[in-house]
């Protein structure tokens, strides 16, 4: 159907891509405020989600059905990043881990309440969990079994690079299993960029008006250079020989932007290694990253384990890399290194 201009017409439309089946209501009319040269028209936007009582839904339905108002979050981080509002740190090993902003608490509320309006029996464990009013009414936060889903989210990760005015923060949204990722959707909002995969299907890179199935497969560009996440400093001086190596700990900077974890999937990183990969951000970027072909392992070349083995939602160090050499040359780094306690 074609936009008419006869008055009292209506025009059903989806803006937000194709999506899944067994689709049930509409959740917002939009009135277009009629001219003397145009007509009232209604139109209504439908955002139609699956009726979230009929089964479980699959990881796909989530991400589709949560991809409109993640879009709507990253325009919200966005636009307010200038006028940004710092909340008093939290408890943590270091500046990146205490970093919180009315954003990351805005942003979470607001995917909470789409996950509690959709599917209101999932799992979900947000970061800011301690603080939030919703926690209380989700079910568990916690991984159940097999087939239960837990959803969880990092509403703004990278928030220190957030508060400075850097655009390498991102939204990242993951549907998690007993025994690992099912998929993950990471929002760069200032890049207009978003990165999605499930499990076994690669990794798909699009921007943020496309949908899910409207994304490019990911090619990951060439790069040399390695970055240490915190922890991890002393093995600096064991890879500069090798490569150039970006140590978040003395490097970062609020004056000049480096790269993020996030950078090995924009190709600027070739290599990644962390002290912990926690579920809700850098095990979701290596998922991102293994999805699109790079090596993923612990820091003794062993595949990670299952999520329900793990503690404190993470695993255990994590290595990645863009190519079998420059992983061998992490891991030989990495021989007899001991990690620094938090």
């Amino acid at each position: 159907m074609s936009p008419s201009t006869d008055a009292g017409q209506h025009l059903l439309t989806n803006p937000y891509g194709n999506m899944p089946a067994a689709l049930s209501h509409i959740a917002a009319i939009t009135i277009v405020i009629p001219t003397p040269a145009r007509p009232l028209i209604v139109i209504m936007e439908a955002l139609l989600i699956p009726d979230a009582m009929s089964s479980t839904p699959t990881p796909r339905q989530i991400l589709a059905t949560l991809l409109p108002p993640l879009r709507l979050a990253a325009g919200y981080a966005n636009h307010i990043q200038t006028k940004i509002a710092a909340q008093p740190a939290k408890a943590g090993p270091n500046q990146f881990s205490m970093a919180l902003t009315d954003a990351d608490l805005s942003v979470q509320t607001f995917v909470e309440v789409a996950l509690l309006g959709t599917f209101p029996d999932i799992r979900f464990y947000g970061e800011e969990f301690e603080q939030s009013y919703n926690t209380k009414y989700f079910r568990a936060i916690d991984l159940g079994p097999a087939g239960d889903y837990l959803v969880t989210l990092d509403p703004i990760d990278g928030t220190l690079f957030y508060m400075d005015g850097f655009t390498n923060y991102q939204i990242i949204l993951t549907v998690l299993n007993a025994d690992g990722f099912e998929a993950v959707l990471a929002v760069s909002p200032a890049e207009d960029q978003y990165f999605y995969a499930l499990r076994g299907q690669g990794t798909r890179v699009g921007h943020l008006a496309q949908a899910l199935e409207d994304c490019e497969p990911l090619s990951l560009p060439s790069s040399q250079t390695v970055f240490l996440g915190t922890r991890m400093a002393p093995l600096k001086a064991q890879l500069s020989d090798l490569y150039p190596v970006i140590n978040v700990s003395e490097d970062y900077s609020a004056e000049q932007q480096i790269p993020n974890v996030n950078g090995v999937l924009k190709g600027q990183l070739g290599g990644v290694i962390l002290a912990a990969g926690k579920f809700i951000d850098g095990a979701a970027l290596a998922f991102l990253a293994q999805e699109a072909g790079c090596i993923v392992t612990d820091h003794q070349v062993q595949p990670l384990p299952r999520l329900d083995e793990c503690e404190n939602y993470a695993w255990p160090g994590v290595a990645i890399a863009t190519s079998p050499t420059m992983h061998h040359d992490l891991l030989q780094a990495l021989e007899g290194f001991q990690i620094a306690p938090v």
